[in-house]
């Protein structure tokens, strides 16, 4: 599937194209609250400053995708690959990133707050300054995560592997 194929789709109503293939797609500044991704194959895709609030992006496939600046406001993101993504500053309150690969994702500056992180693989992510507060990261890998200066306000942290991980000024209450 091509962008201008989803794109046109998307305009006239049509919300589900699980699994497309979009690898490398440019997406940027796109409006796609409310899409169903799952399965679909966005690796590389360039997202950032798009609007995918509501949207199902399951067991999606988001290695080494940009999504900065992306509003992704309640989005289930359940089982995907971010590995190496860029979320930098992007909007993820109340996401649904349980059981999520974010290995080495960039998520400096992130907003995560009330987000569902259970389970998530997030070892060697970048998460200075990332907004956590309420945050349920129970269980998550956090081994060599830098949370320089990340809020960790009322966030839930039983379980969670924090080997190796980088901690200055992280508030914790």
């Amino acid at each position: 599937m091509n962008v201008e194929t989803l794109l046109r789709q998307y305009a006239q109503g049509d919300r589900d194209f699980s699994n497309a293939e979009l690898v490398a797609a440019d997406l940027k500044g796109a409006r796609l609250s409310g899409i169903n991704l799952i399965r679909a194959d966005l690796s590389r895709a360039s997202l950032p400053r798009a609007n995918l609030s509501g949207a199902f992006l399951v067991l999606a496939n988001l290695e080494q995708a940009d999504l900065s600046g992306a509003m992704a406001i309640a989005v289930n993101f359940s089982g995907a690959k971010l590995q190496e993504a860029n979320l930098s500053r992007s909007q993820l309150t109340e996401a649904i990133l349980t059981g999520t690969w974010l290995q080495r994702a960039n998520l400096t500056h992130a907003n995560l707050q009330g987000a569902i992180l259970a389970g998530a693989n997030l070892m060697s992510a970048n998460l200075q300054q990332a907004d956590l507060r309420g945050a349920n990261l129970y269980g998550a890998d956090l081994r060599q995560a830098d949370l320089t200066d990340a809020n960790l306000t009322h966030a839930n942290l039983r379980g969670a592997n924090l080997t190796g991980a980088i901690m200055p000024q992280a508030i914790t209450v």
